[in-house]
């Protein structure tokens, strides 16, 4: 049985940081969120896997249409949790896709 559905694929972007940078992002810095669970970061960068383990909870309400009136539909900010360098990372959706939930776990 086909059992199609549809998700956002996703880019996370350094948008700034207010302090110092100590992990090595700079602004416009980002990963993208895409096929359901593939993660990409360009190639000859990183991302600090403390700044994605702070947008890592949000991803998977932010690949689905939400209601309109869920603050998650509209908050797209989220702050790693780094105090020296108050790094503010914004989501964003970049397409939309179809999947079948039988080629998904």
């Amino acid at each position: 049985m086909t059992r199609p559905f549809e998700l956002y694929d996703l880019r996370v972007t350094v948008e700034r940081i207010e302090g110092r940078s100590v992990c090595g992002l700079s602004v416009g810095d980002y990963f993208e969120l895409t096929e359901s669970s593939r993660v990409r970061i360009p190639p000859g960068k990183h991302f600090c896997m403390y700044a994605l383990s702070a947008v890592l909870p949000l991803l998977a309400a932010k690949q689905r249409q939400l209601a309109a009136n869920d603050w998650l539909e509209s908050d797209s900010l989220v702050a790693c949790p780094d105090p020296d360098e108050r790094l503010i990372m914004r989501i964003e959706r970049i397409g939309k896709r179809t999947l079948n939930s039988d080629d998904l776990t």
